[in-house]
């Protein structure tokens, strides 16, 4: 059995596309998967199946919430191993953390086109670009009364695609923790 976690984009954001997250779990359940697990309500649910191929997972997991939901869900999934290894490899050594950052990783579901020169700051200093592999993007957001998190995210998917979904950074670590 191969365990995964997938990262469902943009339910239960500002009251757009809800889904209570046992409704999700039984779902996912409903598709053969299992151990299903989810954690907090921002679309994030660890998984259990033999399939090796993430891709046919993740084509199963979209086409089954989209039937199921009559609505478009895009899922970034990831091996469970593979967040470990990411987790381990802690991306946000060194960067300061003043009481007002929040640090974030974006999941991208294909290599970023983005030329763009890293480290990259925002003109106001509100958030910072760090680095990105082929699958993830790094950023801190300096939260202020003049800035919100979701502008560094919405410049980040502009720059390295919308087929991606962003969360937390200590969230991924407790997802790992799980």
């Amino acid at each position: 059995m191969i365990r995964y976690v997938a990262f469902l984009r943009g339910i239960n954001v500002g009251g757009h596309k809800l889904i209570k997250m046992a409704d999700l779990s039984r779902l996912f359940t409903s598709f053969g998967l299992e151990n299903v697990k989810t954690y907090i309500a921002s679309g994030n649910v660890l998984l259990e199946t033999p399939e090796t191929n993430p891709k046919v997972v993740t084509q199963t997991l979209e086409e089954g919430l989209n039937e199921a939901l009559a609505y478009e869900i895009r899922v970034i999934l990831r091996t469970m191993a593979e967040l470990q290894q990411l987790v381990s490899s802690d991306p946000f050594r060194g960067v300061p953390q003043p009481e007002n950052a929040r640090l974030y990783v974006t999941f991208l579901a294909e290599a970023p086109q983005s030329v763009l020169k890293l480290p990259y700051a925002s003109p106001q200093g509100e958030f910072q670009v760090l680095k990105k592999t082929n699958r993830e993007v790094f950023t801190a957001v300096y939260l202020s009364q003049m800035s919100r998190s979701v502008d560094g995210m919405t410049f980040v998917e502009k720059e390295f695609g919308k087929h991606s979904t962003t969360r937390n950074w200590n969230t991924v670590k407790k997802i790992v923790a799980q």
